[in-house]
Parts: structure tokens; C-alpha cells; sequence
């Protein structure tokens, strides 16, 4: 029996239930992007019963050059979020950056996600675990994987059991990542629920200069993977059009795809799990 954690009755994470769905565009871009996308993920995941939490970031703060777009900031992101959630009835994630954006965030985030870059910060743990929300800490790319360790401590040292871990690559050279699979069965022995992160491995950090690049044809094959290996929740940063898209579009997937990886995924899922 591993670690279990609980949303709704709907959505739980972990000991052997089928995957959830993590999906939605990189950056909150406009309101009609993120109601349109939003509805299509849901009719797709209700078609195919798969439990989905929609994602999308308010402020990309790390991005590879001050003249990127950065998004609506955290009022009006959480707004659109907010409408999301109560048009669709679907529970929602974005990411903080600072610890002083959780307590605000938390208000209407069922999820709180800490970015990779940041997964490290103290304080910023320490607040995102005071909001009683799950938090979903994602892996630094510099990290090993039973490294996280410490990660999972400080949060349930704040009070926060409530704790799921990421793996979204590691740094393998220059402007490159690699997946080791073993990370999945490494973190789920901190007995904590996993996540794997199909669209941000598959990144190129800096690789186009002042934008981060990536190889989206990969996804597939690292979502496989991993569910072939073990997942509590896969996801997937999609958009209708992702070489139009404002940030991270090298490595999302088209959201006409969607339906067909999420497919192969299940059922890879469910024979893994299959008692």
C-alpha cells in the first residue's frame, strides 16, 4: 500500500488508482484561450474517464529573457483560474514564485506547484505547506532524485502531508535534459505520490537563444515510459496552437493530440495497476 492522497471523491492521488490528469496551456494568456482549452481537455478526459485538474501560470517568472511574455500576473490570473473552476467544476494548479503570493493563491488553487528552479526555497515551501492545499513540488533539473528527500521534510515539518513530487528532467549537459526512470520508483519510496512531467522533459533550456526550445514528438514516448514504470499523474502543457504559443511552445503538445496520448497512456496505466 503506498501513500494516498485525497482531493475529492473524484481525484486521488497514489496506492494504485488510475492516473490524473495535470493539463492545461503554459501561460494564462487570454481569457478565451484558457475557457476554450479548459473545456476541451474536459470533454476529452470525461470522454475517456480520466480524473483532470486543469493547469495554467499566472507569471512565468523565469523566463529566458526580461522581453518574454510573463502572463496576466497573480490577481487576474487567479481570476481566470477562478472562473475555470466554478464554470467547469474542475479543480485548478498554477505555480508561486515568491511566499508571498501562497496565501492568496491558495484561496482558489486546489493545488499549490512550486517550480523546479525554486523546489529548494525554504520559505517558499514553508508557505505553500501553511495553505493546507496539496503541494506538487517539481524535481530541480540539478537535483538526484532521492535528493527531494529534504524537499518532503520541510514541507511535513510545516505541518503539510499533503505532498506530491514531480520528475521533469535532469540536466545532462548544455541546454539538454534526460529522464532517468528510476527517479519515479526513487521519489514513490518517500512515500509521497508521483508525477511525471511529459512536456517539460522533453524541453531544451536556452536552446533558442532568449527562448527555451524543445522536441514535442518525444512527449509520447516519455509519457509511455512512464506510465509503463508507474504514475500517480501525468502532465501535459497543451495549447491549440503551440508555434503560436506566448511561452513553452516547442514542447507542448497540440491539444488536437491530446485525446490519442491520453489513450495509450490509460492503457498502459491500467496494466500496470491491473491487481
Amino acid at each position: 500500500m503506498g501513500k494516498e492522497i485525497k482531493l475529492n471523491d473524484r481525484i486521488v492521488f497514489g496506492n494504485h488508482n488510475p492516473f490524473v490528469l495535470i493539463a492545461g496551456p503554459c501561460l494564462i494568456e487570454s481569457k478565451q484561450l484558457i475557457d476554450e482549452t479548459a473545456a476541451t481537455i474536459k470533454e476529452i478526459t470525461e470522454k475517456l474517464n480520466i480524473p483532470f485538474i486543469f493547469k495554467a501560470s499566472f507569471d512565468k517568472a523565469n523566463r529566458s529573457s526580461i522581453n518574454s511574455e510573463r502572463g496576466p500576473g497573480i490577481e487576474k490570473g487567479l481570476e481566470i483560474l477562478a472562473m475555470v473552476k466554478e464554470k467547469y467544476n474542475i479543480p485548478v494548479t498554477s505555480d508561486i514564485h515568491e511566499p508571498h503570493q501562497a496565501k492568496l493563491a491558495g484561496e482558489v488553487l486546489d493545488i499549490i506547484q512550486i517550480p523546479a528552479f525554486l523546489c529548494r526555497q525554504t520559505d517558499l515551501l514553508v508557505a505553500a505547506a501553511k495553505t493546507g492545499k496539496i503541494v506538487n513540488v517539481k524535481k530541480g533539473q540539478f537535483l538526484a532524485p532521492l535528493d527531494m528527500k529534504n524537499v518532503v521534510v520541510k514541507l511535513r515539518e510545516s505541518g503539510n502531508e499533503k505532498v506530491l513530487l514531480t520528475e521533469r528532467g535532469t540536466t545532462f549537459g548544455y541546454n539538454n535534459l534526460v529522464v532517468d526512470m528510476r527517479s519515479l520508483p526513487i521519489m514513490r519510496d518517500l512515500d509521497v505520490p508521483v508525477v511525471f512531467d511529459a512536456t517539460h522533459s522533453v524541453q531544451i533550456p536556452g536552446g533558442q537563444g532568449t527562448t527555451t526550445g524543445g522536441k514535442r514528438e518525444y512527449v509520447s514516448v516519455l509519457a509511455r515510459a512512464a506510465a509503463a514504470v508507474g504514475i500517480d499523474a501525468l502532465f501535459t502543457e497543451v495549447h491549440p496552437d503551440p508555434d503560436q504559443a506566448m511561452s513553452d511552445g516547442p514542447n507542448m503538445i497540440k491539444l488536437d493530440d491530446l485525446e490519442e496520448l491520453l489513450s495509450k497512456v490509460k492503457e498502459i496505466d491500467q496494466i500496470v495497476k491491473k491487481n
